[in-house]
């Protein structure tokens, strides 16, 4: 990782490499913490983040499905993720904050511990890579199964849910695939192991809901907004394991893999096996939304002051 300066922990900034836990942190042994992944982009009036009240309210949503209370304001962290953007004097950054339960006790009981809150910024280019951006990634389904809300809140952004992410991550990395895409408990398409899922079939949008047990994330949310700007029909429905296979084009979505085109499923190559059509015209409008060149979606950035 790139260093920056300052991590922002519990209302004060401490040194980087100063930023620690005690060894028996209740959420390191219990998986007790929610968090974001934000990103802040260069823009045409400078730095800003883009949807920091949507991720925010995210992160107080998760906390809430697991009965934590986190002990600031939605303002008072907002205006923290932005001050620690700016003390570390970065203008392009991935953002995480997270509440986690701390040191008190130990037991699978969390509440008699407090919930403390860290923010930590630094440089991260594209999550699957330059080259995966442009053209695409090779995935692999993956042999676990996504989270089911039956066991874990799906809509959490919770790390507990991550272990699922990371299994079905190595599994992929070490069948030679870029990253896996996860079933849900029904034999359905759910996501990625950090993002959202598209495919396009003949001239439409398919995505699956929230009830598929995906998580709720905001690059998805605003490749809808575009997709009805260029009158591209949208479905979201439950899909099939077999559609992706015979999908004209497929896509991730998520903070840090922003819009990722999907050129290989096992083995099978989807469309021309690059970046599709309506891929390259939502990706394309993404960056020029983020970059701060499209005055309509303007309040979707928070500018660093």
């Amino acid at each position: 990782m790139d260093k920056t300066e300052k991590i922002w922990m519990d209302g004060r900034f401490v040194d980087w490499d100063d930023a620690k836990i005690h060894i028996l942190t209740h959420s390191l042994h219990y998986a007790t913490a929610v968090f974001e992944g934000i990103r802040c982009y260069k823009t045409v009036k400078g730095p800003a983040i883009f949807r920091l009240r949507d991720h925010m309210r995210r992160l107080y949503d998760s906390a809430k499905m697991q009965m934590m209370r986190i002990p600031y304001s939605i303002d008072e962290l907002t205006q923290a993720v932005k001050d620690t953007v700016k003390v570390n004097k970065i203008h392009e950054c991935y953002i995480r904050p997270i509440a986690y339960y701390g040191y008190g006790e130990m037991g699978l009981n969390p509440m008699r511990n407090p919930v403390n809150v860290a923010i930590a910024v630094w440089p991260w280019g594209a999550y699957l890579g330059e080259e995966g951006l442009k053209k695409g990634v090779r995935c692999k389904i993956s042999s676990w199964i996504r989270v089911d809300t039956r066991s874990l809140p799906s809509l959490a952004k919770s790390t507990a849910n991550y272990l699922n992410s990371a299994l079905a991550k190595l599994e992929a990395i070490n069948c030679g695939y870029d990253e896996a895409i996860l079933l849900n408990m029904n034999g359905y398409v759910a996501e990625g192991p950090g993002e959202n899922i598209f495919i396009v079939k003949n001239g439409v949008l398919v995505t699956p809901p929230v009830t598929s047990c995906v998580l709720y994330g905001y690059t998805m949310d605003s490749v809808k907004e575009f997709a009805k700007e260029f009158s591209i029909p949208i479905v979201e429905r439950e899909i099939l394991r077999d559609e992706l296979f015979v999908a004209d084009e497929a896509f991730f979505t998520g903070t840090a893999a922003e819009v990722t085109p999907i050129r290989e499923v096992d083995g099978r190559v989807i469309g021309s096996g690059t970046i599709g059509p309506i891929a390259k015209m939502l990706q394309d409008k993404f960056f020029q939304v983020v970059r701060g060149e499209d005055p309509k979606y303007r309040d979707w950035l928070e500018p660093i002051q």
